[in-house]
């Protein structure tokens, strides 16, 4: 048994100053007050439960690094992995592109490899979080069900997000927004970007309903059904196509309206922790802050940043969530939306999962990560 003494745990209900022991993986004791000289002293540091992220495209930037630069993938995602550990997450699940709205994109010639070295990292033991995959399927894309099909019975497949990028619709449903956004980030003239985006709205009225409903079909009709997600929903229509598809998630939803229908439906709604960082979104959607303030964010996703994830539920606490409460949206909320029971809070008998932080001036410092009773940062 190794008893860790002198810190604030927080657990799904309170903050306990205290002691917590484990013996081998699992939690074995939670004891309040104070536990005498024996174990390791955290001098009042907080003991948080290990991060649970479901949806973060880290893996992509590492595999990508620059434009038209595709970097070796096991140095790609054994630096993926540490930076994902020194955030404090402990389950991550890897948000893989399945398909592109840009026939141009780099994106698809690294699929095949990218999940290949997660298993080869897997067996060689060398990856300090657990990582299983978010396929994110683009539901506009010509070749999705060729590229999706022999990806359905992957073993680490655990979430599928159903996603329309074509502006337009959803997310960049302000078309002008979208054209002033590529512009920038492209360089281009006026004509290639038109030329561009006609290209993607014919494939949008082409594929994309096809497309869902295929694809909804396969996740349906797996051993193991794998829990879908709607991704950007934007009007109540939006979120109950998603409902009667079988999803269990709404994905960054764009809109109050969005939000309020995700939740009359049942659905658990996901927020970018980004946003909340930030204060705002960064394509003009709705603020996590005020979906929070509302009652309406259950989980938070570090999307792009992962230092993101534990400063914005320390942020929540400034919407009217209590400690407990905010921590809990990156921790037992996404695990047990993911339909993993075994971790998510600081509970007897779960995995040892948890975290050493300090508030420095406010913003909280991961000092150590444990994942199943083994330091991993």
């Amino acid at each position: 048994m190794t008893l860790i003494r002198n810190a604030i745990l927080i657990t799904a209900t309170q903050e306990l100053p205290g002691a917590l022991a484990f013996t081998g993986q699992h939690i074995s004791a939670l004891q309040p007050g104070n536990s005498g000289h024996e174990g390791h002293d955290w001098h009042g540091d907080l003991l948080l439960p290990g991060l649970v992220e479901l949806h973060t495209d880290n893996l992509e930037k590492h595999l990508m690094p620059r434009p038209k630069v595709a970097w070796p993938v096991i140095p790609a995602i054994i630096a993926h992995d540490a930076q994902i550990a020194a955030a404090g997450i402990t389950t991550v699940f890897d948000a893989i592109a399945v398909g592109d709205i840009d026939p141009d994109s780099m994106r698809m010639q690294t699929l095949p490899g990218c999940i290949a070295g997660l298993h080869q990292a897997q067996q060689a033991g060398i990856l300090r979080a657990d990582h299983f995959l978010h396929l994110r399927l683009e539901l506009a894309s010509q070749d999705l069900l060729e590229l999706f099909e022999p990806l359905v019975d992957e073993p680490l497949l655990r979430m599928v997000s159903l996603m329309d990028h074509t502006p337009g619709q959803r997310q960049w449903s302000d078309f002008d927004h979208y054209r002033t956004f590529i512009t920038g980030k492209r360089g281009w003239s006026d004509q290639k970007v038109t030329e561009m985006l006609d290209g993607m709205l014919e494939r949008q009225v082409r594929y994309a309903d096809a497309n869902r409903r295929a694809v909804v079909s396969r996740c349906r009709a797996r051993a193991i059904p794998v829990p879908l997600a709607s991704h950007d929903d934007t009007t109540i229509a939006h979120v109950t196509e998603g409902h009667d598809d079988g999803v269990t998630m709404s994905e960054f939803p764009t809109t109050l309206v969005a939000a309020r229908a995700a939740r009359e439906h049942g659905l658990g709604i996901i927020m970018g922790a980004p946003n909340r960082v930030r204060g705002g979104s960064h394509s003009g959607n709705i603020a996590a802050s005020e979906l929070a303030r509302a009652g309406l964010l259950d989980v938070l996703s570090s999307d792009y940043v992962p230092a993101s994830l534990l400063h914005a539920a320390f942020l929540l606490q400034n919407d009217g969530l209590r400690l407990p409460q905010a921590i809990a949206t990156v921790s037992r909320n996404p695990a047990r939306l993911a339909g993993l029971d075994d971790r998510g809070e600081i509970a007897v008998g779960l995995r040892a999962d948890f975290l050493r932080v300090r508030v420095v001036d406010g913003i909280p410092v991961v000092l150590e990560t444990w994942k199943a009773g083994t330091r991993i940062a």
